[in-house]
């Protein structure tokens, strides 16, 4: 998306000479001449190097404007607890925040959500399918062979949810694996399931995703890994299963976040964040967020990056580190 907004980029010009002669092209600030065969990998270098100065360029223009261009949203199931679920919304937008995300709509009618986002000028930009007894410990029922009807109720709820909220993705979660199935069953289910849901949420216009989460948070948590959800989306076949990358999950569980977002960029639509140890906000542990946003931005990423961390004091007071981005 920045490269569209760069001006003067060179050109390649065709080869006019024999392949066999070895003189070098000429070579200016805005056009290229490829002489000959060999010459291609050095013009491809040039533009490449020229773009990505000139990406570098625009970014640093925006910076020293005052735009810094990563989206957050704030995860309201997390954020905010001081005051009740209704509340966060108004304190959401006050503080800043655009949109907002949360784990499940449900519990609430359609219309007082829709009224919320609406007086507080919120986009809403996701929530989880229907995951089973939250309160007793499941973590989704995708990966359940004896939950499908349950799964299949749910996503119908979710859709109509969606659509009302203008909500543009939802989160398929795994589960934990029941200790009673295979791994291959548990896969099998799993990708019956997306199969059966990636469908019925394009016909609303929305996107399904899923996530990787950490089993140490998580014990048994079936999808765990970055390649592994990639695979499970390849195997599923459907235009329109995407994938949530969970920055928090994936340090614990692999690291190496900068090369693995940009290896499964055009499967992101959606990340969260977290800062660890203390899954607490940016700054308060190892991830060196303040390098990654800028990686992630150079990348071309257009989607929102959720604030589903637990605040290390009051949500208000860990604020600080957000606040270049959006004020």
């Amino acid at each position: 998306h920045l490269v569209n907004e760069v001006e003067g980029a060179p050109t390649c010009n065709p080869a006019v000479t024999s392949p066999v002669e070895s003189a070098r092209p000429h070579v200016d600030e805005n056009s290229i001449m490829v002489e000959t065969f060999e010459d291609v990998w050095g013009a491809y270098f040039h533009v490449s190097v020229y773009f990505v100065r000139q990406i570098y360029n625009l970014r640093i223009k925006r910076i020293g404007e005052g735009v810094k261009m990563p989206n957050f949203a704030a995860n309201l199931s997390m954020m905010f607890t001081e005051v009740e679920f209704t509340e966060r919304f108004k304190v959401a937008s006050d503080s800043g925040f655009k949109a907002v995300e949360y784990l499940f709509p449900y519990d609430y009618a359609k219309d007082q959500l829709v009224n919320l986002l609406r007086e507080n000028d919120l986009l809403q930009v996701l929530h989880n399918l229907p995951a089973g007894d939250w309160n007793s410990g499941e973590r989704g029922i995708a990966c359940h062979p004896d939950r499908v009807s349950e799964f299949r109720e749910g996503v119908g709820l979710a859709a109509e949810y969606a659509s009302a909220l203008a909500c543009p993705q939802v989160n398929c979660l795994a589960g934990i694996k029941p200790e009673s199935i295979s791994d291959q069953e548990a896969q099998e289910t799993f990708v019956a399931n997306l199969q059966y849901a990636a469908p019925i949420m394009k016909e609303v216009g929305v996107k399904l995703i899923v996530e990787s989460i950490n089993t140490i948070d998580i014990p048994g948590f079936f999808l765990n890994q970055t390649n592994q959800a990639a695979e499970l989306i390849n195997i599923v076949g459907s235009d329109n299963l995407y994938l949530q990358h969970d920055i928090y999950h994936m340090q614990i569980m692999e690291g190496d976040l900068a090369r693995t977002i940009e290896s499964n960029i055009q499967l992101i639509t959606h990340m969260q964040l977290a800062d660890n140890p203390g899954r607490h906000e940016p700054g308060t542990g190892e991830i060196n967020y303040e390098y990654l946003f800028d990686f992630i931005d150079a990348l071309g990423y257009q989607g929102w990056i959720g604030c589903e961390y637990v605040p290390a004091g009051s949500t208000l007071d860990g604020l600080e580190w957000i606040n270049p981005y959006i004020k």
